[in-house]
């Protein structure tokens, strides 16, 4: 394993879980086929910092092309958060920033993690410092609709924020099977610091909510941990919960502790360790994105889990 690629903190959390993977597929600059995958998708999840250092997740999107990477290191985002969008103004120049393209048709998913070399009216130039490819363990297969209303139309600007979760976000919460969380290293020179996004996927309710504090099983994965190890030096994160049929987005920030004791996630089928998020502020933002996705199956890997309960009939 080449520990360069990853920063103290993810090494430390790869002895803490018993050991890493036995190689890395991170790179320093996008193979050819992950920045024509970035080309393909008509939107993109991404991790910024604002500017007090908490992360923030959202959702960019438009049609496809509006992704381009004119060369391997870097990324032309042609979109910027709605103006409601609590993330709006951290996708500022020299900002660090986490990419994740995930495609849930085919379950494919490429990460790219850098810097944010500028911002104009019409979106962001970025430059890529780690690139890699995560296995499709997890994601629920869907299928975008054909014709998505217009990335400029059909958008809400209302945004209702929040310090601590009702009923309507617990519920939200509580039915996803689908979320991503946003975190980032600490300080630290090189291409393994920096803000990252990474995708979580389990049965609705595999997430628990009890008041303001959420409890997320880890289930197998790559082991590269990198959301666990930044977590462990620099617990202020923010997860991203997506309503795939209205476009509705619950945004949140909040710390999270990462419970490395195996015994507390036994009685979860696949679970290796729980995290507890505690609510710090949120955001409900709703029909904020202007696509809609339609239910096609679990993932063969969430159908192993023991938590939660089936609702779409697969």
């Amino acid at each position: 394993m080449d520990g360069s690629r990853f920063n103290p903190d993810e090494l430390a959390a790869q002895v803490l879980a018993g050991g890493g993977p036995r190689g890395s597929g991170i790179r320093d600059f996008m193979p050819e086929q992950f920045r024509h995958f970035f080309t393909q998708l008509p939107y993109l999840f991404v991790g910024a910092v604002d500017a007090a250092g908490w992360p923030l997740a959202t959702l960019l999107s438009g049609h496809p092309g509006f992704v381009q990477s004119p060369d391997p290191v870097t990324l032309h985002i042609a979109a910027l958060p709605a103006p409601a969008d609590p993330a709006a103004a951290a996708l500022a120049p020299g900002r660090e920033i986490g990419i994740l393209g995930i495609d849930f048709s085919t379950r494919r998913r490429n990460r790219a993690n850098g810097r944010i070399l500028s911002r104009g009216p019409g979106g962001i130039r970025v430059a890529v410092d780690q690139s890699y490819g995560n296995c499709p363990q997890y994601i629920q297969r869907r299928t975008v609709a054909a014709s998505p209303i217009e990335p400029a139309e059909g958008v809400s600007n209302q945004v209702e924020a929040f310090t601590h979760l009702d009923g309507a976000a617990q519920t939200a919460i509580e039915t996803a099977d689908t979320f991503f969380v946003a975190s980032r290293s600490r300080a630290g020179e090189g291409a393994a610091y920096g803000a990252d996004i990474s995708h979580r996927g389990g049965l609705p309710s595999f997430v628990r909510v009890q008041g303001d504090v959420l409890t997320i099983p880890d289930f197998r994965g790559n082991r590269y941990f990198n959301t666990l190890g930044n977590l462990n030096a620099e617990p202020r994160a923010s997860l991203l919960f997506v309503d795939f049929e209205t476009g509705d987005l619950l945004q949140l920030q909040g710390t999270a502790q990462v419970d490395w004791n195996a015994a507390a996630a036994r009685q979860i089928a696949g679970a290796e360790r729980l995290w507890h998020f505690r609510v710090a502020r949120g955001w409900r933002r709703k029909a904020a994105v202007p696509l809609r996705w339609s239910f096609v199956e679990y993932a063969p890997t969430t159908l192993q889990t023991g938590l939660g309960v089936r609702v779409h009939g697969t």
